[in-house]
């Protein structure tokens, strides 16, 4: 063959190489196999357009993830005393599912700590309140004995003053006339006090009657925080999914028990890094369940934001080793969610259209 032919040949074999090099690395095989690669994936777009679906491993999740319950008192509390609720049970917001061992201690605490307050509140309105009508009727009959007492002995210490210089009384007569006189005056000036303290309460009385009274509010607000740690309420309504600990057990590191609301359910999917860019809100998708025939649908939900490094460990010399993905959260349809109902943290296989 002539130089000129040798030529020609080579540059046509370095045209093919080339063009299998450039399909390698978009990550796509070349020629006659690529085709039948997007004929055969699933997920793959409608029919006319090129760019493949997305598959990945996922797998069943509530859509407002699963609760773990622990003992609110922290580990000053660890014995279980009763179990209100059995897997599977259906419960409300705020319901109580179980109780500890010291829930009867904390409710005494409570009866005495609203004791407490009802008596620093009749003290209060007590105080308030100032004197019943009687009292102060009765106190101002006696201001006015002790006003006519006065008035009579400050007359006798006059005369016995005056009857001091003629020699016809004695100077001692006339000292205990002052001092009686003296003593009803301060006798009566007591009286109006004690009167006005019936009419109007000292503002001293109330600032401390007051402070008895929101410190008595104070412990029985503290005495129910300290009962609610003794009970385990559900903070969703939801269904009850595992019990980890029975009545007279110590709740251990797993918790009490586990929850979620099961109305919706979400296929948690992990796509590898390197297909984010063809994932898009809103897209379709298709949930497979190992031996079950039929595909779910589902739509993307949530695109994570973070990409985490799953290290595989495997034979496979083509595997990914050192692989990262994404969690991407499909919402599963009505007819997913009711087939899959009680199939939480089931593995499933997703395709998503482009």
């Amino acid at each position: 063959m002539k130089p000129v032919g040798w030529a020609l040949v080579g540059l046509a074999l370095a045209g093919g190489l080339g063009a299998l090099a450039w399909e390698r690395s978009r990550g796509r095989p070349a020629g006659p196999v690529a085709a039948a690669a997007a004929d055969d994936a699933p997920g793959v777009g409608a029919p006319g357009v090129g760019a493949p679906g997305v598959g990945a491993l996922g797998r069943v999740e509530p859509a407002g993830r699963i609760r773990t319950l622990n003992q609110p008192g922290g580990l000053s509390v660890s014995r279980l005393d009763r179990l209100l609720v059995a897997e599977g049970d259906r419960v409300a917001a705020g319901q109580v599912v179980a109780e500890f061992g010291d829930a009867a201690q904390k409710d005494a605490a409570i009866a005495q700590a609203e004791a407490s307050l009802a008596q620093s509140r009749a003290a209060l309105a007590r105080i308030r309140a100032a004197g019943r009508p009687e009292e102060v009727e009765a106190q101002r009959a006696r201001i006015e004995a002790l006003r006519f007492a006065e008035a009579s002995l400050r007359r006798d210490a006059e005369r016995a003053e005056a009857l001091v210089p003629s020699g016809a009384g004695g100077k001692a007569t006339a000292e205990r006339a002052r001092f009686a006189a003296a003593r009803a005056a301060a006798e009566r000036a007591e009286a109006a006090a004690t009167l006005q303290r019936l009419l109007v309460p000292r503002p001293e009385d109330l600032a401390v009657a007051e402070a008895e009274l929101a410190m008595a509010e104070a412990g029985v607000a503290k005495a129910r925080a300290d009962a609610r740690l003794a009970r385990v309420m559900a903070p969703i309504a939801g269904t009850i999914l595992k019990v980890h600990a029975r009545p007279g057990d110590q709740v251990g590191s797993e918790g009490l028990l586990e929850m979620a609301d099961l109305d919706r359910l979400d296929v948690v999917a992990d796509v590898y890094e390197t297909d984010l860019p063809r994932l898009r809100p809103g897209a379709v998708a298709e949930v497979t369940v190992p031996g079950d025939p039929r595909r779910y649908a589902a739509t993307v939900r949530e695109i994570g934001w973070l990409v985490r490094r799953t290290t595989q460990a495997g034979t496979d010399p083509v595997a990914a080793v050192d692989a990262r993905t994404v969690e991407v959260r499909l919402a599963l349809s009505d007819e997913g969610r009711a087939a899959l109902e009680r199939r939480t943290n089931m593995q499933v296989q997703v395709a998503i259209r482009p």
